[in-house]
């Protein structure tokens, strides 16, 4: 799997409110101090006058208050259709005419761009969905008992589910919540733990940790081993709880009690939610000290290695250099600079092996001073990245939308070609002294292709240019010439000062960055016949860390977001199928889910070979994915059933969640910080998306005779 942040503007990651209510919310009338204190209050008031009245009603006035909420929910169903059905009659002249007003009329009041706001798209998709739904309903009744009765009973079953929400007792949900937990106590649910301590206590027999990042196994380890097994946990338990119990008679006596089906189903949620909560929190905590124990170690370094470097008089060294003990299968390169001021200690300088480094640490020992390496630093962390858009120039200097394709069918990375003027050119904003008093570390990923072996062991030379973008006639500088390493993350800095091999002293950001934050980072291959490989995201510049701690727990509260939706999905699927269907119908959603973005692009054609149908015939006749099909009988056949496919493939896409994006795991294994919003924003649709699933679950189970 590739990691390609930018893809999820993990950079500049949207706030959190401007996501939820579009960008500009800040403008509208109604979130200004005082109309939206007021509107507060009002709502507030009015919801809990109104939920206390329902809740506390009882016959006559539960009758009459049912009775109200079917004529407002059949009203309001019957208004939304009427005013799609005239905006659609509408001429196309006058809707487009209507449309810029509309949009600026809500403008004023919610703010320029609040159709942008996920909390409005998703009431649109639920008033929608409502619609359709009732409007199916009412067919199908009005084909049995006539139109004017389906009204009723159609709004008699949206009233009655609007009528048990807003009744629900927490005290009756708790309490089936209980049982749920105890259910699952009984079932021995707590075998899984038994099983993820077996797995953390012999991992580390398997582990590499002479391998290039350590780190990053061991977190993949714990964190892999976690959601599989909480997920698959997840789904049995939910899809086999509800059908188990009818099949037992368990829930009849539940039913035969003043139990509401809407406390059923969120009691089961809620119960085996509580059960993967029971779960995560001591597999968070061993996941923790295993990865810290099991990366963290220091090297000894010998006084007696330490040689003056080459070109130092013996008498007087300017440097030690010298190797340290190997642990881990690794060891570093230390150089020591003897040339401190009077009075004060050298200085050491460790290089980078396995992406960390380790602290010098000087002590005097009477008239000699004595090193010792601290701690790991750099093992385990949470990087901010601060990504840049990426161009190309092809190999005469001039710019092109891509590199040199080298005949690699993974189109992920464009190549540049060594020994000529081919450049990837990445254009970074905001970049600015305070963020950056000491200049721009870089971290970078490369692939190098090689047309002749040569010296395999002798690396691709590259080189690093920093220009400034205020002017097109304006030369980049060389920085440094560097020895390329294919695959691995390779770590450079641009000085704040420093002086080319050609040209006057330079001042980093007197010289390149210009005043608004922008600067440009060069990369050439200095090789002739041999390539660079990259992609917007091998390079970026490292900002600074964040807490890796709270990393890694937002990493295990993705997995919490994803069993949320696998629990909600298979108490939805238990309410009216038998167990091993629901089971199936679970694991299906789950699979899908995590092929969200392929079921998307393969339902809108963007892959290569055509629909499921075509793709089929392709690789069973060999023939190339590029070319096109063949006219004939069997290529109409096949397109025709890929449309009814793909139609089919988008609306599971439109329908399911994105497992793939819900999970932090990988980038928390990779060492990359997920901001708060971020996490905010996936947790808002976690819950956006249970809550209609809940709201079906209801549904199918409240109209399910239980006793059959």
């Amino acid at each position: 799997m590739v990691l390609d942040l930018t893809t999820l503007d993990l950079t500049n990651a949207t706030p959190f409110l401007t996501w939820l209510f579009g960008p500009g919310w800040t403008d509208g009338a109604v979130f200004q101090p005082i109309p939206l204190v007021v509107l507060l209050l009002l709502a507030c008031g009015g919801a809990w006058r109104f939920l206390a009245a329902v809740r506390k009603g009882c016959g006559g006035t539960t009758r009459r208050a049912g009775l109200i909420l079917t004529l407002l929910v059949t009203g309001a169903v019957l208004l939304a259709l009427a005013a799609g059905g005239v905006w659609f009659l509408l001429p196309a002249a006058t809707r487009t005419g209507l449309q810029p007003a509309i949009i600026n009329g809500l403008g004023w009041l919610m703010g320029p761009g609040w159709y942008h706001g996920a909390m409005y798209q998703w009431l649109l998709v639920v008033v929608c969905a409502t619609v359709v739904v009732w409007g199916f309903g009412w067919l199908f009744t009005a084909a049995r008992r006539g139109p004017v009765e389906a009204f009723m009973i159609a709004g008699q079953v949206a009233g009655d589910a609007v009528l048990d929400t807003l009744r629900l007792s927490p005290r009756r949900v708790a309490a089936l919540a209980y049982l749920a937990v105890k259910e699952s106590i009984r079932r021995q649910v707590m075998v899984v733990l038994l099983v993820f301590i077996l797995i953390v206590l012999f991992a580390g027999w398997y582990l590499g940790k002479d391998s290039i990042d350590p780190a990053r196994a061991y977190l993949d380890c714990v964190l892999t081993a976690t959601s599989y097994l909480v997920l698959l946990l997840a789904m049995f338990l939910s899809a086999l709880s509800l059908p188990a119990d009818l099949k037992s008679r368990t829930l009849h006596t539940i039913v035969t009690k003043p139990v509401r089906a809407s406390e059923v189903v969120l009691g089961r949620m809620v119960g085996f939610m509580a059960i993967v909560t029971m779960l995560l929190v001591p597999m968070a905590a061993m996941s923790y000290v295993f990865v810290q124990r099991g990366v963290s170690h220091t090297h000894e370094l010998a006084a007696e290695t330490l040689k003056p470097a080459e070109g130092n008089r013996a008498g007087q060294p300017t440097e030690l250099q010298g190797l340290t003990s190997k642990v881990n299968g690794h060891r570093h390169k230390v150089t020591i600079d003897l040339t401190a001021e009077q009075g004060k200690r050298p200085r050491g300088k460790v290089e980078t092996e396995q992406r960390h480094t380790h602290a010098v640490i000087v002590q005097k020992d009477g008239d000699k001073f004595t090193y010792k390496l601290g701690p790991d630093d750099g093992m385990l962390v949470a990087r901010v990245p601060v990504y840049g858009k990426l161009a190309f120039h092809d190999r005469t200097g001039q710019p092109t939308d891509k590199g040199i394709n080298v005949g690699d069918e993974w189109t992920y990375r464009s190549f540049i070609e060594g020994g000529s003027l081919a450049t990837a050119i990445w254009s970074f904003r905001g970049i600015d002294e305070q963020h950056f008093p000491k200049g721009l570390p870089i971290e970078l990923t490369l692939e190098a292709f090689r047309t002749y072996k040569g010296d395999i062991e002798k690396p691709v030379v590259g080189s690093l240019w920093v220009r400034n973008p205020s002017d097109d006639r304006n030369k980049p500088v060389m920085v440094e010439t560097f020895y390329s390493k294919d695959f691995v993350t390779d770590v450079h800095q641009v000085p704040r000062h420093w002086k080319p091999a050609e040209g006057k002293n330079v001042d980093l950001f007197k010289d390149l960055v210009t005043e608004d934050g922008r600067v440009e980072v060069w990369l050439r291959c200095d090789d002739k016949s041999q390539y660079f490989g990259v992609s917007q995201a091998d390079m970026y510049l490292r900002s600074t860390n964040a807490a890796f701690g709270w990393n890694f727990v937002k990493g295990y509260i993705s997995i919490w977001l994803t069993s949320m939706l696998v629990v909600s999905l298979g108490v939805m699927f238990s309410t009216f199928l038998s167990g091993p269907i629901a089971l199936m119908a679970s694991f299906g959603a789950l699979l899908a889910g995590f092929c969200h973005e392929f079921m998307f692009k393969l339902a809108t054609g963007q892959t290569l070979g055509g629909g499921p149908f075509e793709s089929i015939t392709r690789i069973w006749t060999q023939a190339n994915v590029t070319s096109e099909a063949e006219p004939g009988l069997v290529t109409t056949v096949e397109q025709t059933l890929d449309a009814v496919a793909k139609f089919g493939l988008y609306l599971l896409s439109a329908v399911l969640p994105d497992f793939s994006h819900l999970n932090f795991s990988e980038f928390v294994a990779s060492g990359f910080n997920i901001p708060g919003d971020w996490a905010l924003m996936y947790a808002c649709r976690t819950f956006a998306f249970a809550l209609p699933v809940f709201i079906v679950g209801y549904l199918c189970l409240k109209n399910r005779e239980v006793a059959q």
